[in-house]
């Protein structure tokens, strides 16, 4: 009896001694696992855009920064550091910044444009027959690739042309230089960069002023306000910051005009800008050095006048309610 009183009082000790220690709770490594991988998948994703943005985008800007302090001409493998004298060109001759007077015409012309954009957006938010098809039509411009712009309106500006035989049509006889005159060349470009560009414009709008609560309409209709009362008090508060992004881009666009008036005119009668001017420095006169410090100019004051603009103009919430 008393063996057996023994074996069974040393026998719970013994199994707890002989028992494995206890397996961690299902569960936790894998969450700990699936947080890094939330953490690293956005990165994943990001990797491929990154690695373009930064080869295609902001090594070129280094490189360019570089060239601006060489006289390199683009095609000897040897070039000299010549400090700021580039700058100093730049700088000391004001006709190399006299183009900016042609920017004036794309600037003005933006600015119709957005007007244009703006109303067209509204008229085509509201319940308009076949807006759909008018949507297509003032965007379809904008798909058009700029090469192939530039050649429909250099045969429709042509003496003779398109345009004066449309002209001659509404009794107005003549026959005109629209891009040999200097006083008609640049009013001719700043409006086929009108046609062009407007419909994004329009887009951008048009997307803002759809996001508005229907119920805002319907209150302001309610309270006997016409489409114009509704314009100004409810659309034109909503999509500010909208407009605010457009100017800041025709601000910009005004100031790095390039490929319709080098392909129409390349830059004669008038008509050269400021980036026009760049190229012919890098690959006519084999200037490359002088022409990347052109660039880094007008890139400098893009920012700057992006950075002015955003601090007279800053972003403000608008609350939709």
């Amino acid at each position: 009896m008393t063996v057996v009183h023994n074996t069974r009082a040393e026998g719970p000790a013994a199994d707890r001694r002989s028992a494995p220690p206890p397996e961690p709770a299902p569960g936790r490594p894998r969450a700990g696992r699936r947080r890094r991988t939330a953490a690293l998948t956005p990165w994943l994703f990001l990797a491929a855009p990154l690695a373009l943005l930064l080869m295609f985008t902001f090594l070129p800007v280094a490189d360019m920064i570089g060239y601006s302090f060489t006289d390199w001409d683009g095609i000897s493998p040897a070039r000299s550091y010549v400090g700021g004298e580039n700058y100093t060109d730049l700088v000391t001759r004001p006709a190399r910044f006299e183009v900016f007077v042609v920017s004036g015409f794309y600037l003005a012309a933006s600015f119709l444009q957005i007007a244009l954009a703006l109303y067209f957006a509204t008229v085509l938010s509201f319940n308009t027959r076949f807006r759909n098809l008018f949507k297509g039509l003032l965007f379809f411009p904008y798909l058009i690739n700029g090469v192939a712009v530039g050649f429909v309106f250099l045969y429709f500006f042509q003496p003779d042309g398109t345009l004066d035989t449309l002209l001659r049509l509404v009794g107005a006889e003549g026959r005109h230089l629209w891009l040999g005159d200097p006083d008609l060349a640049n009013p001719s470009l700043a409006g086929v960069s009108v046609w062009r560009f407007m419909g994004l414009n329009m887009v951008l709008f048009l997307g803002a002023i759809q996001s508005i609560p229907p119920h805002l309409y319907e209150a302001a209709e309610l309270d006997g306000a016409n489409r114009w009362q509704q314009f100004r008090h409810i659309i034109a508060p909503s999509i500010k910051p909208i407009i605010s992004l457009s100017f800041i881009l025709a601000v910009s666009g005004s100031l790095a005009v390039f490929e319709i008036p080098y392909i129409m005119t390349g830059g004669a009668n008038g008509t050269e800008t400021f980036v026009i001017q760049t190229v012919k420095l890098a690959f006519q006169f084999d200037k490359v050095g002088l022409a990347s410090a052109s660039a880094v100019v007008l890139l400098i004051l893009i920012l700057l006048i992006t950075w002015v603009q955003r601090r007279l103009f800053p972003e403000e919430r608008v609350e939709l309610s």
